[in-house]
């Protein structure tokens, strides 16, 4: 190439080089999707019984997405479906109770879903400044929309230590909210009107994105207590040539 061709090829890659890198910055900082972990996503609910004791449930089996970017918690989108026929108050009885026409009415309104509207960050009190926010949306249950804001706190954000070792962001929340406000007012005498939730979530980079709330899930292997801890550098023992090849996994 001619020395004149070459000089002039430099100032125009160095004005393009500045376009591109900030075109690489932005597609970096883009929010992730993440999909709920529905064996390590639960909620927790309590409320008054008869004012003894707070009486204890928990649901599992949620699914749901996540649009997420730490240094952004503003842009985080969610959206989750949680299965009301999975609760378990510890007895067959009382679940049955629940789930009847005049409280829950599980067999009209199985789900209930939370959709996101607002992510405001709140001052932060670990190393990272954004690790706690508060989220407000939408929350359908017994066929009412009303609104829910809820407490969260991200607990950690890191590659999993089990294989695949994927990339995933644990949460803890938290929210009250008037059962009377959503229709459910039956028992008044027995059933407390304030409901206090807890929620354990996990969401995984790309992946429970296409589950259904309550479906059986595919999460990572059990350890086995006498095995030595996996590390991510780790290379998988090559199959035998007897073994069947597996088939891969789905694109998403």
């Amino acid at each position: 190439m001619p020395l004149t061709r070459r000089c002039a090829v430099v100032p125009v890659a160095l004005a393009v080089l500045p376009l591109a890198l900030a075109a690489a910055a932005a597609h970096a900082a883009e929010p992730q999707r993440y999909g709920l972990d529905p064996v390590h996503t639960r909620v927790m609910f309590a409320v008054s019984h008869a004012g003894f004791s707070q009486a204890i449930g928990t649901v599992s089996g949620a699914s749901g997405s996540l649009l997420f970017d730490r240094d952004d918690w503003r842009s985080a989108r969610l959206e989750v479906s949680v299965p009301l026929t999975r609760l378990d108050l510890g007895d067959a009885k009382w679940n049955a109770a629940t789930l009847a026409a005049n409280l829950l009415d599980g067999k009209r309104h199985p789900l209930a879903r939370f959709v996101s509207e607002t992510v405001e960050p709140l001052p932060g009190e670990g190393e990272h400044p954004s690790d706690r926010a508060r989220v407000c949306g939408a929350l359908s249950l017994h066929g009412v929309t009303r609104p829910l804001c809820m407490d969260v706190r991200l607990n950690a954000y890191k590659r999993h230590p089990l294989p695949p070792f994927r990339h995933t962001a644990g949460f803890s929340a938290t929210a009250r909210l008037s059962r009377a406000e959503f229709g459910i007012d039956a028992w008044k005498s027995v059933i407390g009107d304030e409901v206090e939730l807890r929620i354990e979530a996990e969401a995984v980079r790309n992946r429970h994105l296409d589950a259904e709330p309550g479906a059986p899930a595919d999460s990572e292997p059990i350890p086995d207590p006498g095995a030595p801890p996996p590390s991510p550098t780790d290379t998988p023992p090559a199959p035998s040539s007897s073994a069947a090849t597996p088939e891969p996994e789905p694109r998403r």
